[in-house]
């Protein structure tokens, strides 16, 4: 059931070359406009979270949207269990970046076709395969800002993107996380630095790779309500 004073629903968005795209989206009540805002999922589906996390943007007055990234190789409403990473492994191995590219610009375009959507204030967010989706979106369309939380990927593979980006980027690590060495995190800030793009870097030392997902054993409730205060604020100015 919805939260108080939202709207929510899933779409299908037509995606260039590829099925359908099934897209969970979470709205206020009120006609708006509001600024719209990507939530790029994690690598184990639009579950509960990636939901949860979706309308608590929606409160916050965005018009949210989460595409179901995996549409080309498992059928819609795919969710797997934090503990079993070995089922998405195939469905990350399939989602190259021009992949990526058709489904952010599908998205963005529904966005800006919404009456109830600000154009020109986009934004996006994402975590962990997401967090890299975020990276990726802010290259390829005019976003506002984009945030990144713990973007696996963005080192080494995608940092000749650095001079493509179009908004501040936001970028959120744990200064726990082994999957995403400090030497990685450096150099993502070092390639943004080196273009003089606008950019935030936090780096939360008490928390592990995941710790803003509270159905996750590495969730630190410390860490995560700072980083959402963050994100807020950097979204808003």
């Amino acid at each position: 059931m919805a939260r108080a004073g939202l709207v929510t629903e899933k779409i299908q968005l037509k995606v260039a070359d590829s099925p359908p795209m099934q897209a969970y989206v979470a709205q206020p009540e009120a006609n708006g406009p509001h600024p719209g805002l990507m939530v790029f999922q994690e690598a184990f589906g639009v579950n509960a979270h990636i939901r949860d996390v979706t309308e608590r943007f929606a409160e916050q007055g965005y018009v949210a949207i989460a595409p179901e990234l995996f549409h080309r190789s498992a059928p819609p409403g795919l969710e797997v269990a934090y503990s079993d990473f070995a089922s998405v492994r195939p469905h990350l191995q399939l989602l190259t970046q021009e992949a990526a590219e058709d489904d952010i610009r599908a998205t963005y375009d529904w966005l800006r076709s919404d009456s109830k959507v600000k154009r020109d204030e986009i934004s996006c967010v994402g975590f962990c395969m997401g967090g890299k989706t975020s990276f990726i979106a802010d290259s390829v369309v005019p976003l506002r800002a984009a945030v990144s939380f713990y973007g696996g990927g963005i080192a080494p593979d995608l940092l000749d993107r650095a001079p493509a980006l179009h908004g501040p980027i936001l970028l959120v690590w744990g200064g726990r996380d082994k999957h995403i060495t400090p030497e990685l995190r450096r150099s993502v800030v070092d390639a943004v630095a080196a273009q003089h793009k606008p950019y935030v870097n936090a780096e939360f030392s008490q928390a592990d790779h995941g710790f803003f997902c509270d159905q996750r054993p590495a969730y630190e409730p410390h860490s995560a309500k700072q980083a959402w205060a963050l994100a807020l604020e950097f979204l808003r100015s």
